[in-house]
């Protein structure tokens, strides 16, 4: 899985909560991922992004323009079908 977070060059503390949010979030659910900071306007052009910071899971936008909470990204990981299947195989 890969995540990325892309923020403006002079993103801020904006950037930095967002990364550290879906750190928590991966960390409280157990799950190993890429995650990419990437502060520049072209990444945020190439991916039909105009305000920041945004959250791309697996080069999908999820959340643009505003901080996503730890439950939030949870859930967004939680709905990925990789992660149901991997829940349904620890089950069985």
């Amino acid at each position: 899985m890969r995540i990325d977070v892309i923020c403006k060059p002079e993103g801020g503390k904006r950037c930095e909560r967002t990364l550290e949010n879906v750190r928590t979030a991966l960390d409280n659910m157990g799950i190993e991922a890429e995650v990419h900071l990437f502060r520049d306007r072209r990444k945020m052009i190439d991916n039909r992004v105009y305000v920041s910071p945004a959250l791309l899971i697996d080069d999908t936008v999820r959340v643009a323009g505003r901080i996503p909470t730890v439950e939030e990204i949870e859930r967004m990981l939680r709905e990925r079908p990789r992660y149901q299947k991997r829940m349904q195989q620890q089950v069985a």
